[in-house]
């Protein structure tokens, strides 16, 4: 009965020796969760640029008000009745009495 049990003992402590410290153990676990961790962050980051891209594409296709802004900015284009004032970058006007 003594070295059943003995075996036993050697065989759990085999197991528990390849959980903790073999090839596929916990030292393999902390670096698989590190890894998940790192790419849900990089995950979270490419949903919120879907979004703002999904919210552009949305802009472009319903409303004229982005497209009427960036030909203006990118293009310099005016309306028919506008007058198109520009200032010198960088300069502040200043009044003198």
């Amino acid at each position: 009965m003594r070295i059943v049990t003995v075996t036993l003992v050697a065989l759990l402590g085999l197991t528990q020796a390849g959980l903790w410290f073999g090839e596929h153990g916990m030292p393999r676990v902390d670096e698989l969760s590190a890894l998940v961790a790192e790419r849900q962050a990089r995950n979270a980051e490419a949903r919120v640029r879907n979004e703002q891209l999904r919210a552009e594409i949305r802009d472009l296709r319903e409303g004229t008000e982005i497209i009427e802004e960036r030909a203006r900015r990118e293009l310099g284009m005016v309306k028919p009745d506008e007058i198109l004032v520009q200032y010198p970058q960088g300069s502040a006007a200043t009044a003198s009495p």
